[in-house]
């Protein structure tokens, strides 16, 4: 069945498979490949998929009927390099696990840091504008 431990090529450890300890090492070169992976509406879709629940390759393709399993697993490996999926195979599925840690990260990092700026700005200008 499944091991204790299963180590992906990305340098972090997933326990049992009901547990998932999900971390990211976002630097400069990681969060190109984030925004290169985003970038794409079909890897998008993918995501959108995977947050709802794990699914396996095959139940991905059934999504996609204009695309073919070579060109979704092609999609699934930019986003697996990008470290947003996670793969664990068992037996002979591929079953792909959304990793949220390197959105979190460019949120905290482009976003919640400019969001209260941004916020406190428009409330001055509201303030000065007569109702």
């Amino acid at each position: 069945m499944f091991q204790d431990t299963f180590k992906p090529r990305f340098g972090f450890c997933l326990p049992a498979p009901k547990y998932m300890l999900l971390f990211s090492n976002m630097y400069e070169a990681g969060s190109d490949a984030v925004w290169k992976a985003l970038a794409d509406e079909t890897r998008r879709r993918l995501l959108d998929l995977l947050s709802g629940r794990s699914q396996t390759t095959g139940e991905l393709c059934e999504q996609f009927e204009s695309l073919s399993r070579c060109a979704i697993m092609k999609h699934l490996g930019i986003l697996e390099a990008a470290n947003l999926v996670v793969v664990r195979r068992e037996g002979k599925y591929r079953w792909n696990y959304i990793n949220p840690v390197p959105i979190q990260e460019i949120y905290e990092r482009w976003v919640s840091r400019r969001a209260a700026t941004l916020a406190y700005s428009t409330l001055r200008v509201k303030n000065k504008e007569p109702d």
